[in-house]
């Protein structure tokens, strides 16, 4: 046979952004090796006319690092067409890991990334494969996964790793941050991406304490990069904080010679427009010849949450409090007169926080004691009970030991901003948090949702830009040069999908992470076809593969 595979009859649109054409694409070990024509017979051939045919989406912004130990399939990105996900963002991670600090970082993931704590020790128990940052590579290499992924080396375990528990305690030593640069330049040489870390004052860990990373001099982190940049390649991605922001990337990037790219700039983040500032500086930093790329989501950031994890108020001294409390001492709170009212005085309309009037955009997502209250606007059964919607969600909380959970857009739901910061041509479209915060949000589904309605719905670009902005403008910031095009002997990473129907369903939560923990899916709508280095993975909206074949992803890494 001339091919493995031949996708016959499709639109094809290259990821460029070049105008897309009909055509066929042939596949043969693994790579395009025809495009447009691919006269000859094929092992196989997929039908797509009617359909467009395009790169594998690229989404680097993920928190794959543990699920990958137990989901091969990496559910649920590829159902939405992504073929290639980054994972370890924000500095967290899972390696290097000591034995004796495995259960503090699952602690940790489950307070500031939504995993669950019983999922994360049923999936990886305690017995893990590997222990330094190139041993956990190889275990994902043994181990196999059925899409492309690519990993940041992060700040929190290699402080946890040189410093054990006073790295939530004090700023590092000269000799600490010396072992910690070595520990990041044999991660580069395993094949990390990158280095990444966070400032982020929401980022706690599962007593109080701030992560690791957010205990860090400037020098340490400028050290750490500086041992990135020894390798001759990779990024940094940082979650921006107060000590970490414009004029840090900036000196770190220009002094090192290294991109960058920050999580994220969102709208309203610190009120009405607020983001435009954020614009205006991204561009006078590429003028000045700096590779700095905002990321942006095209979604709201909507949390599914309980009161006995108020995860979305933990910017609040008042709820931070009540972290390492047990329920009885939690309802106590909330039950305190004093308490509400404050509650109520912080998350007034008036108020300039990202908590302002978020009763208004609340809605009841699960209430055990009356299901039929379910997606319900909170405000709506307030003002029917009558009761103040604060009062009433307390309540409900109270009276349903905590299983009762409610659901609103926290940022980014300003549907104007949000189209200005997908347009500019500085920012690049991520934030998907797939594998974390599990039973929170599910942002997994982004690129399908971007297909449907930004593109389609909305109009903002045109189809062709839509693909290059899932595809080659994510590969090159991320500097894979081989990923995100549909160019002849390149990696056969591709999807099949209707222009027409392309979308994400909404939102049910289902009950299949280890120890039979919940999460939030979202299945995909309008996708035909799902193809990873030649293998087809999906098709109509079915696994063809399963953990027990041979995977076809690969670890990639950047420039």
């Amino acid at each position: 046979m001339d091919y493995d595979l031949k996708i016959k009859g499709g639109t094809i649109i290259d990821g460029s952004g070049r105008e897309g054409y009909r055509g066929d694409v042939g596949i043969k070990g693994g790579k395009i090796a025809a495009l447009g024509r691919a006269d000859g017979t094929a092992s196989r051939t997929i039908d797509v006319g009617g359909l467009i045919v395009s790169p594998g989406f690229v989404d680097i912004h993920t928190h794959y690092d543990a699920q990958v130990m137990w989901d091969k399939m990496l559910s649920i990105s590829p159902w939405h067409g992504v073929t290639t996900a980054v994972m370890g963002n924000c500095g967290f991670g899972v390696a290097p890991m000591r034995p004796a600090d495995r259960q503090g970082i699952m602690r940790t993931l489950e307070k500031v990334e939504g995993m669950s704590y019983e999922a994360l020790e049923a999936g990886l128990g305690l017995d893990w494969p590997f222990e330094s940052y190139p041993e956990y590579l190889g275990a994902i290499k043994s181990s196999g996964m059925a899409i492309n992924l690519a990993s940041f080396i992060g700040h929190t375990p290699v402080r946890l790793y040189v410093m054990g528990d006073d790295a939530m305690e004090r700023e590092a030593t000269a000799d600490e941050i010396d072992k910690m640069a070595k520990i990041v330049r044999a991660g580069m040489d395993a094949g990390a991406v990158g280095f990444s870390t966070s400032m982020a004052a929401t980022h706690n860990a599962f007593d109080g304490r701030p992560v690791p990373s957010r205990l860090a001099s400037f020098a340490e982190t400028d050290a750490l990069i500086s041992a990135m940049a020894s390798s001759g390649r990779g990024i940094m991605q940082c979650t921006i904080g107060k000590k970490l922001f414009h004029d840090e990337l900036s000196d770190l990037a220009k002094r090192h010679e290294v991109p960058v790219t920050w999580t994220a700039l969102l709208s309203g983040m610190t009120g009405p427009g607020s983001h435009r500032k954020h614009l205006v500086k991204t561009a006078e930093q590429r003028a000045d010849g700096l590779d700095i790329v905002p990321q942006v989501a095209c979604r709201p950031i909507n949390f599914d949450f309980d009161f006995g994890e108020p995860f979305p108020f933990e910017l609040f001294p008042m709820f931070k409090d009540l972290m390492g409390l047990d329920k009885n001492a939690k309802k106590g709170a909330y039950s305190d007169p004093s308490f509400r009212q404050n509650f109520k005085a912080l998350t007034a309309a008036n108020q300039k926080n990202l908590l302002a009037n978020w009763t208004a955009r609340a809605v009841i997502s699960t209430l055990p004691s009356d299901p039929s209250e379910n997606e319900r606007p909170l405000t709506d059964v307030a003002t029917e009970r009558g009761i103040d919607a604060t009062d009433l969600a307390l309540d409900l909380s109270i009276e349903n030991n905590f299983a009762a959970r409610f659901r609103f857009p926290f940022i980014n739901y300003d549907q104007d901003e949000v189209r200005e910061l997908l347009t500019d041509e500085n920012t690049v479209v991520a934030l998907s948090d797939a594998g974390a915060h599990a039973s929170q949000l599910c942002d997994a589904c982004y690129s399908t949702h971007f297909l449907g309605h930004w593109c389609r719905e909305e109009g903002i670009v045109p189809i062709e830009k839509a693909v290059h902005m899932l595809t080659q403008r994510p590969a090159d910031v991320m500097g894979f040069h081989n990923r995100g095009r549909l160019v002849e002997g390149l990696p056969a990473d591709i999807v099949a999908f209707d222009p027409k129907t392309v979308g994400a369903t909404g939102l049910t939560r289902v009950y299949d992470q280890p120890a039979g923990q919940d999460r939030l899916v979202s299945q995909a709508i309008g996708i035909h076809a799902v193809i990873v280095n030649g293998t087809v993975i999906r098709e109509d909206g079915a696994d063809m593969i399963k953990a027990g074949d041979a995977l076809p992803g690969r670890l990639v890494q950047g420039r």
